[in-house]
């Protein structure tokens, strides 16, 4: 007998998640340049702390997160009290999409956004609407010519994923000030250590009552199997968060591994100084075998070839070297290959690989 119980309106239209593939039939030790990982791993510190606590486990981790709110707002200068902490920044987008946004509402992000904000949205029984993007990056016309008396959330990501593009404060501002009084505007910050002189949206944060940034651990601190990232907005959204975060949601591990690694300033630091030297090296090698590629302000850069059956060539000619990339196509981007920023000798890896392709092409 079939049931007669039924999910929620935009649930049964959520397609899975696929992450960023971590093996190859054969090879028993691939290099995974699949899923923006720091290549460097988590700061020693943040190792050493989470090993001193695991003798705790059979504690309940704080419900506040006090010192781990209290060691980001130290080192970013932030107010610790409107900070809120999740489970990676994904359970801070999605505690927006449900505190904010319901059926008859909508959430508006670009065409290659963040996976997450369409998954998010229709959790929440919102509707997702995509507006276009110009040459691979935001465009904040179109934006502003879509949302609408009906728009709840705006979702960028700066730098955006995949593209590694970022717009420039002048611009998010400006989008701030034009969208509708009842939207909120979320600048995902998650790749925001990799670009230069960009605060992650927080003087917009400070100087408007509707935006709101989100950080993760998972990228530049190398923590993403620890899933630990947070938000920072006005005080009355946070307060609305708060009523529907689980009070347990971080581990103790977690909590601990998070506050010595955003202390470790020392370490992030080094880990991005290398990953632009790395970062300029592989772009230029891209460019000098003739695959295009956009200026990358991440920890990845998108390889653009002539079509989709290139792209997949390379991608299997990868494999081949017991390399892993990721092809976007559920991104829309199905020409391209997202190629992770990896140690010295990863990169020189890749280059060689793509090398020996463009030349038996």
């Amino acid at each position: 007998m079939a049931t007669q119980i039924r999910p929620q309106p935009g649930i049964l239209d959520i397609a899975l998640y696929q992450g960023g593939q971590s093996e190859i039939e054969g090879q028993a030790e691939p290099l995974k340049l699949s899923s923006n990982e720091n290549p460097f791993g988590p700061s020693p510190a943040a190792v050493a702390a989470m090993q001193a606590v695991l003798g705790q486990a059979h504690r309940y981790p704080s419900t506040d997160h006090a010192a781990l709110r209290a060691a980001i707002a130290e080192v970013h200068g932030l107010d610790a009290d409107r900070v809120i902490c999740g489970v990676g920044s994904d359970e801070i987008i999605h505690f927006l999409c449900q505190a904010y946004a319901g059926p008859g509402d909508e959430v508006l992000y670009t065409t290659h956004g963040f996976g997450m904000y369409r998954i998010s949205a229709l959790a929440a029984g919102a509707t997702p609407i995509v507006a276009p993007e110009r040459d691979r990056m935001v465009d904040v016309d179109a934006l502003l010519e879509m949302a609408t008396d009906k728009t709840r959330l705006v979702f960028i990501a700066n730098p955006a994923n995949p593209t590694a593009t970022m717009i420039p404060m002048a611009d998010l501002a400006r989008l701030a000030e034009g969208l509708p009084e009842t939207c909120l505007l979320i600048l995902d910050g998650a790749y925001a250590e990799f670009a230069e002189g960009y605060d992650g949206g927080k003087s917009l944060v400070e100087t408007r009552e509707t935006v709101v940034m989100t950080r993760t651990f998972s990228k530049a601190y190398g923590l993403g199997g620890l899933r630990v990232g947070y938000g920072y907005a006005p005080q009355e959204i946070v307060d609305v968060l708060n009523r529907i975060r689980g009070p347990f949601n971080l581990s103790g591990i977690a909590l601990a591994g998070a506050e010595a690694a955003v202390r470790d300033t020392d370490w992030v630091a080094e880990c991005v100084r290398v990953n632009a030297e790395e970062r300029a090296r592989l772009t230029g090698g891209l460019r000098q075998m003739g695959i295009a590629c956009d200026d990358s302000h991440a920890n990845f850069v998108l390889a653009r070839f002539a079509d989709e059956a290139e792209a997949v060539a390379a991608d299997e000619h990868l494999k081949t070297q017991g390399i892993i990339v990721r092809h976007p196509r559920s991104y829309g981007l199905p020409e391209c290959l997202r190629i992770t920023v990896g140690r010295p000798e990863d990169n020189t890896r890749v280059l060689d690989a793509l090398g020996s392709f463009k030349g038996a092409a």
